[in-house]
């Protein structure tokens, strides 16, 4: 299954806002099987977060954006993971 990076524009958040975000996006998780979240990185300087996704399309993606009330702003779909391992 195709993964993709998701960046969301969601400027300041708190820690509190934070949870709240990320138990609202597991609560729709638990509805969307296909969908699973593998991680985020939180930038505080850029106002954004990155986040990692396995889902079938990016319309899969949109919409538990949609329903999870947190954007997305840019859905890449990546083609190819590579990691300085693989460079020895």
């Amino acid at each position: 299954m195709p993964h993709y990076i998701i960046e969301r524009n969601v400027g300041s958040l708190t820690a509190d806002q934070l949870t709240a975000a990320g138990r609202m996006s597991n609560s729709v998780l638990a509805e969307m099987p296909e969908v699973v979240w593998v991680k985020s990185y939180v930038s505080d300087a850029e106002g954004k977060i990155y986040c990692e996704y396995i889902a079938p399309n990016p319309e899969a993606v949109l919409e538990h954006a949609r329903r999870s009330g947190i954007p997305a702003n840019k859905i890449s779909e990546v083609s190819l993971e590579i990691n300085p391992a693989m460079f020895m």
